[in-house]
């Protein structure tokens, strides 16, 4: 069973419960190998890429400071925006991505990484369970490092949900 199948799985249990991705770095990679599983409509309500600062701020509520400060990479920038989907689509469960896809020398990045985080919110009212982490991949291409952050971060997903439901 892949990866987004178990998800599948996971999220179709009950209770049952909904996810939406809010993505940059991955730039929709992560949405793609979700919705690769069919009947993942049942639980996928869907996601954002927000690539620049501003539509960071403007859709996912990211604190605008503390990204500018980091150039929107970090594991609380990846927090909110994972918080912020969940309040953009009314899901359950939240799934972010931001980092470096390929070297910045410019700004003293000789690897590519990316932060994640997932929040699962499993009672109306409850606070968000949060898992945060980094995720590096050296020595691939810009479209390899994306692909291996979006596949990480669905197992990071399945673990989440899996805690969550304990």
């Amino acid at each position: 069973m892949s990866a987004a199948e178990e998800l599948k799985a996971l999220m179709l249990a009950e209770p049952r419960w909904t996810l939406a991705v809010a993505e940059s770095l991955t730039a929709g990679k992560l949405q793609a190998r979700i919705a690769s599983v069919s009947g993942a409509s049942s639980y996928f309500l869907g996601g954002i890429t927000a690539y620049s600062l501003e539509q960071k701020v403007r859709h996912l509520g990211v604190e605008r400071a503390h990204a500018e400060a980091v150039n929107c990479v970090s594991a609380t920038v990846a927090e909110q925006m994972a918080r912020g989907v969940c309040r953009m689509f009314g899901a359950e469960v939240g799934a972010a991505t931001t980092g470096y896809a390929e070297p910045a020398p410019q700004l003293g990045v000789s690897v590519p990484f990316a932060w994640w985080a997932v929040v699962v919110k499993t009672a109306k009212d409850a606070e968000f369970a949060v898992r945060t982490g980094l995720v590096e991949v050296a020595a691939a291409s810009r479209v390899e490092v994306q692909r291996r952050v979006a596949d990480a971060v669905i197992e990071e997903i399945a673990k989440a949900v899996t805690e969550a439901r304990e």
